[in-house]
């Protein structure tokens, strides 16, 4: 069995311990985080307030990292350095900048690191992509991803982290719609450019954006409509829907629909869900858990690695670069990220 560790217990980490409970080939040992209140908690475990400490002592296989934005890529290198192979809660790292560093660390190593993009394991959205891979659909021509949440104030002065620039990086995009743009890009293929607008609907007193909305560009000639916020009144179901030349599909309620000829949407297949869960969180986690853990056992890289994540970071940079400039009507285009980075 795989000797697993937890860096950081706030609300997320409940899940990655369900889904290590759930695993075939992972056992929790260790737990880590700088709150020594929480120790309570979680009696049953070795309980450290220093990760680096819990690394020297634990002789880890495997590092859960749960922490905020801006201590992902110091962790991840950290964990790498003592050996351990990291599940990455997303997102990949605080702005396109350290992902690239992500890339070069995971690049430079044997030890393996998984981004928990865990919706791609979603029935409805393996069960869409099977169906676009045939060709009786047409091609695809369009996509929309929409993100209407809500997050009350206190969700920002309550880890005050969350509303800064520095810390969080990003807002709503980064923190709560980064896994549909994700499933966007999947979709969409290489992507060329976006023309965004990040903005602020509340009267929160926060740094971050609380709302987006963006265009995007593939070289597949496919566009997609992407928008999100956390101004809404409440937590309405992510919706996820792809045009094709003949054809029509919608992911919403945890379900994956089809549009029949008359208007009428039919459900092809519904995600299984964790019993009290939040509805979002579906079983993506258990299933990507576990594609880790034996993807270290059997030397694969069945598992979303950094390059695959690095998409979305480029989404977001992206569609900040293109807010910033708001008052030109040129798009910005992938290329020149690329270049920046070449440079």
């Amino acid at each position: 069995m795989l000797r697993v560790g937890i860096i950081g217990l706030g609300e997320v980490s409940a899940v990655h311990v369900n889904a290590i409970n759930a695993s075939e080939h992972g056992e929790l040992v260790a737990v880590c985080d700088i709150d020594p209140d929480k120790k309570s908690e979680w009696m049953e475990f070795p309980f450290f307030s220093d990760m680096e400490t819990m690394l020297q002592k634990m002789e880890l296989d495997v590092v859960h990292i749960c922490l905020p934005h801006y201590l992902h890529q110091s962790a991840t290198a950290l964990c790498v350095e003592y050996g351990a192979h990291v599940y990455l809660e997303k997102p990949l790292a605080v702005n396109y900048e350290e992902s690239l560093k992500q890339l070069e660390l995971a690049e430079s190593t044997d030890r393996k690191i998984c981004v928990s993009f865990q919706n791609r394991y979603n029935r409805s959205f393996m069960k869409l992509v099977d169906i676009l891979k045939n060709k009786d659909v047409g091609e695809i021509t369009s996509i929309k991803g929409l993100v209407t949440w809500f997050r009350p104030e206190s969700y920002y002065t309550s880890k005050p982290w969350r509303g800064r620039k520095l810390e969080a990086g990003y807002g709503s995009i980064i923190n709560q719609s980064i896994h549909t743009l994700d499933l966007i890009q999947l979709i969409g293929g290489e992507l060329k450019s976006c023309k965004a607008s990040l903005s602020n609907l509340t009267d929160y007193a926060i740094e971050v954006e609380d709302t987006a909305s963006a265009t995007f560009t593939f070289q597949s000639g496919v566009k997609a409509f992407f928008h999100g916020t956390n101004a809404y009144t409440e937590n309405s179901s992510v919706e996820l829907q792809v045009i094709t030349e003949k054809e029509k599909f919608t992911i919403k309620d945890s379900r994956l629909y089809f549009t029949n000829e008359n208007g009428r949407k039919e459900v092809i297949v519904e995600d299984d869900r964790i019993p009290g869960s939040k509805f979002y969180y579906g079983m993506g986690h258990r299933i990507l858990v576990e594609r880790f853990y034996k993807s270290i056992i059997e030397n694969t890289e069945d598992y979303v690695h950094v390059r695959e994540a690095i998409p979305a970071m480029e989404m977001i940079e992206m569609m900040d670069r293109s807010s910033k400039n708001t008052g030109n009507a040129e798009r910005v285009k992938r290329e020149d990220l690329l270049n920046d980075k070449s440079s």
